[in-house]
């Protein structure tokens, strides 16, 4: 039996973010059909380490039966030394033998897939004329969110901010070659999403970085940097006013701090997620239901998105004959 081994740059490759937009689709439908199967992840937290160790199995009947498992590390310092905060691999098993078929690069998978999962929910709950995008955070998760963005709405411009100035105008210079639109570095956060009907936090405070008051009516938002119960991007103020939708509402009931948090202050319950995408896509749920109605996308990132995107890369580096064979 040989494995199949893909490393970032493959997955990179092999991946682009109209396809996994479409990917996703199809996972999030599956899901929400009862077609595809996981439970909450497993996070492993020793005391003395600055990381977290994340399991996360899922299995999907359809187009054919797999298993996949995501063990990844999550290290947040690990922007200050200029590697990604997420480490690991995706594991993809036949379904109906069990037998491993594939090993992928989980910084790829997981950078790519959660970009994806946005482009989709914005694709489902901005408004149609939506092309203002501001950008808080400048790291590793911002770029493919720029790019995802731009697959789902023609952008009419374009702001990142950063702790550092300097990190926004980093992320500008490099990323301008993929935007027709001038990408524009600005100081603080209030001035990217002031005016913005669309907004994406990507960072990995623990603490507000998204203020109510700079908020436009009929934004959208999504909120993708955070997945702790204790950390959250979004003020109180701005969680009370928007319409939540979430990729799972399980997941989030027990892992986002962006809803707990809230919650715990006794400003919201749990009548207060009103979707995820699943049921948007299934028709459950309308979505968006007015204009001006600001709507936020709460993502915490699934199994199933993993094992979507691992098995569409599997798929097209067989065709392309790509990546490593190893005797197993």
């Amino acid at each position: 039996m040989k494995l199949l081994i893909l490393n970032n740059t493959e997955v990179e490759q092999l991946l682009p973010m109209s396809e996994c937009i479409s990917a996703m689709e199809d996972a999030f439908t599956a899901l929400a059909r009862g077609e595809a199967h996981q439970p909450l992840r497993t996070i492993f937290r020793p005391p003395e380490v600055k990381g977290v160790m994340a399991m996360m199995p899922t299995f999907c009947a359809r187009p054919s039966p797999l298993f996949g498992l995501k063990a990844i590390c999550v290290f947040p310092g690990n922007a200050a030394i200029s590697k990604d905060a997420h480490q690991g691999g995706v594991m993809l098993f036949d379904g109906n033998t069990g037998e491993p078929l594939a090993l992928v690069n989980a910084s790829a998978i997981t950078a790519i897939r959660t970009a994806a999962v946005s482009g989709l929910a914005t694709r489902l709950l901005a408004r149609e004329a939506a092309g203002d995008l501001a950008i808080i955070g400048a790291g590793v998760q911002a770029r493919p969110h720029l790019i995802a963005m731009n697959c789902v709405r023609p952008l009419r411009r374009v702001r990142i901010a950063s702790q550092s100035f300097v990190s926004a105008q980093t992320f500008a210079n490099e990323m301008q070659p993929h935007c027709a639109t001038l990408i524009e570095p600005v100081e603080t956060a209030a001035a990217a999403v002031r005016g913005a009907d669309i907004i994406v936090t990507a960072t990995t405070s623990r603490d507000p970085v998204l203020n109510r008051e700079w908020i436009s009516s009929g934004a959208h938002i999504n909120a993708i940097g955070t997945y702790s119960p204790k950390a959250r991007e979004v003020d109180t103020a701005t969680i009370v006013a928007a319409t939540m939708f979430v990729d799972r509402r399980e997941s989030a009931l027990n892992e986002a701090g962006d809803y707990l948090i809230p919650a715990s202050e006794g400003a919201i319950g749990p009548e207060h997620i009103r979707a995820d995408l699943g049921e948007v896509l299934t028709g459950v749920h309308p979505g968006r239901t007015s204009p001006g109605e600001i709507t936020l996308f709460k993502s915490l990132g699934l199994a199933i998105e993993d094992l979507a995107a691992a098995a569409l890369v599997y798929q097209k580096a067989k065709e392309a004959n790509a990546g490593s064979r190893v005797e197993f």
